[in-house]
């Protein structure tokens, strides 16, 4: 099993530590690129796929790096609906 097919594994089961680093490297896998919306735009952060034209936005996690467990499951539910995992 690759690195990639672990980090979907792991993401999976809401990990309390997963990094931005780590969620950021799964998004480039599936296609997404981030992209923030703008200086007055705070700590939202978007990834768009241009393929599809679709567009996640999450809460990029601040002052630490940790993603918090919430913005995982919206990331999940968005990702799933789509049939990206």
């Amino acid at each position: 099993m690759g690195q990639i097919e672990k980090l979907t594994e792991r993401i999976k089961t809401i990990p309390v530590d997963l990094t931005y680093d780590e969620l950021r490297r799964l998004m480039n896998y599936l296609g997404y690129q981030e992209s923030n919306k703008g200086k007055t735009s705070g700590s939202r952060v978007a990834f768009c796929r241009e393929k599809d034209k679709t567009v996640i936005i999450l809460h990029k996690p601040h002052p630490g790096n940790i993603v918090k467990k919430y913005a995982i499951r919206q990331l999940l539910k968005n990702l799933k609906e789509r049939g990206d995992l």
